[in-house]
Formats: structure tokens, sequence, C-alpha cells
């Protein structure tokens, strides 16, 4: 997809949504709200779109695509699925969980989407936008977040505009999304594995798998390996101000993202402050990670800051999630 294009910022009504499945239809590009993230949308079989996902982003051609669809009955004419995995979808779907599973043998999903794999990354989105564009397409939908590749992921339409305005035909506006973290991705292999934490707690999983979930091997997604499952590279989800973690005070000339009630030393001078969930809330946290994040961002870089502090999270339920996209984001 070349750039240039006049992208049109339009309201998720339904007259838009079914514009927005014909773009679907002719190989265009738009941009659409899941309640974990926006999502930039193409039609997975075609592969030219799919090409024009990676051209729009930027993204390395090596890094597989979460495929979506509007319910598991789609699902099952695309993946494979064993007890376990139909287990889990059953309990999840729709909502923030991805699925890697072994292809179907007729899967209509371009190679290119699953970077060559065997497997498929596959998920049935919640929000109702979402769900309402698949079903007026009528297929699956390759989508990853609608931002630049390794730029922090976008939880409103304006985050999407001021990445990829001139690179895609539309963005659905259908407001801030609600979970504000990328989905969980688990690998259905012989032993589930935890690929990427989201916005699915881990100990919700490991509740209907009657397991615990193994752990990926060590560096399986640098930045010259293939990744096992989308948003697995090292750097990821970056500002282009240096982002500190596990801040204790604030340096001379830092911007600071908060977490909780805690003074921290130094706060006083803070170039911007924004604090994730002063309450300690994880959900709060998770669902502000992302615009905040943008926010200081933008603020750093007005003001000259050296860079981004960033207060401890704790690191169970969707703590594990948010501080996985601050590491990326430290890289």
């Amino acid at each position: 997809m070349a750039v240039g294009l006049t992208t049109r910022m339009s309201p998720a009504d339904p007259a838009h949504i079914a514009e927005a499945a014909r773009c679907l239809r002719a190989g265009g590009l738009l941009a659409f709200p899941t309640e974990t993230v926006y999502g930039l949308g193409a039609d997975a079989a075609n592969p030219r779109a799919v090409a024009g996902i990676y051209e729009a982003k930027g993204r390395p051609s090596f890094n597989p695509l979460i495929a979506h669809v509007a319910d598991l009955a789609a699902a099952r004419r695309i993946a494979r699925f064993d007890a376990r995995a139909l287990a889990l979808a059953e309990a999840f779907w729709p909502g923030p969980l991805t699925l890697v599973l072994p292809k179907a043998a007729d899967c209509p999903v371009a190679d290119l989407a699953t970077a060559g794999l065997d497997t498929i990354a596959m998920r049935v989105p919640a929000h109702p936008v979402a769900h309402a564009l698949l079903q007026a397409f009528g297929g699956a939908v390759v989508a990853p977040s609608a931002n630049i590749s390794g730029h922090v992921s976008p939880t409103t339409a304006a985050h999407v505009l001021s990445d990829l305005d001139g690179r895609i035909d539309m963005i659905l506006d259908g407001g801030p999304v609600e979970v504000g973290v990328e989905s969980t991705i688990v690998g259905c292999f012989d032993t589930p594995m935890l690929l990427r934490p989201g916005g699915l707690p881990r100990e919700a999983i490991e509740r209907v798998l009657g397991q615990p979930l193994a752990s990926p091997p060590d560096d399986p997604a640098s930045d010259t390996n293939q990744p096992l499952a989308p948003g697995m590279l090292a750097s990821h989800y970056a500002p282009r101000t240096r982002v500190r973690l596990l801040a204790e005070a604030v340096n001379p000339g830092e911007a600071l993202l908060a977490f909780g009630s805690a003074p921290l030393p130094g706060i006083e001078a803070a170039a911007a402050v924004l604090n994730l969930s002063e309450q300690g809330d994880l959900g709060e946290a998770a669902t502000n990670l992302f615009g905040y994040l943008r926010a200081l961002d933008a603020a750093a870089i007005a003001s000259g800051a050296s860079g981004i502090a960033v207060m401890p999270v704790p690191n169970h339920g969707l703590g594990e999630a948010i501080n996985d996209r601050l590491r990326r984001a430290a890289v």
C-alpha cells in the first residue's frame, strides 16, 4: 500500500461498517477497534492486501499476524483444535485470548500472514464494532496493532491517525478501547505455552487447563530470529524517548510514568507526570498504559526531557502483561 492515500476517519455506525467491509473485499487497509487495542485489518486471504499491512507498518515480514474471525465455527474452518484448545476457546472467546494452532488442511489465510509457519494465530474479538465488521465481511481479517511497527500500540482512533495517516484507507472510530493491552497468546502445542502475556491473565487460563502454562525458550524472538507468535520481538511498543524501568527516584530532566499513591523522590522536578492508576488498580493501569506512554513521549520530546522513568508495577494478574510491554519498550 503506497504512502499518500487519503485516510478517512469514520464513525463506527452500521453504514460505515458496511463500507469498511467493502474496503476489505477490495483489498484495502483499515483500522478498527477491538477490546484490546486498535487493529490494522486486511483480508487474510488476499496476499497483496496482507503485504500492504507490512508496508504500512514497516513490519518485518517474518513477524506473523493474528487472524480475527467472527466466532468459533469460523475459526474451526481455518485451524485444527484439540480438546484443550477447544476448552480455552469456549471459555474465553469472544475475548482477549489468541490461540496459536495448527493450520487446517485447506486454510485460506495467505502464507505471508503466517510468516511461513505451519501454525496460525487466531482470536474472536469481543468488541461490538470488530464483531459487526467481521460478520459483514464474512471472512478472516488479519490485524496487528494499527501503528508503526515497534511504536506504542494505539488505544484511540487519534493514535492510529497520528501513525498511519496517508498509509491506510480508513479508520473506524469506536472510541477508546477497554482492555488497553494486546491479547494474551497461548501456543496450543504438546505442552500449552504462554507466548505473550496480555489482556487475559495467566491464572485464568491455567484454571481452565488444569495445568501451568510453559514458558517459551530463552530468547525466542530476538530481532533477527523468527518469533513463534505476534508481538514477541525483543524491541516493541517503544516510544522515541528512552524508557528507564523500576525507577525509585526521578532523575533531573526525566518524565515519570507513575503507579500507585506512594510519592517518589524527585517527582516535583519531573518534566511531566502521568499515573497509570493512583489506586494501584492493574486493570485501570492496563487501559492507560499505551495512551500514557504516547502522551509522555510527546511531552518529553517537546520539553527536551532525557527519558521516561517508570515506577515498578506488580507482576501478578494483568501486571504480567504491563511489565512485558514496558520491558520491550525499554529495549
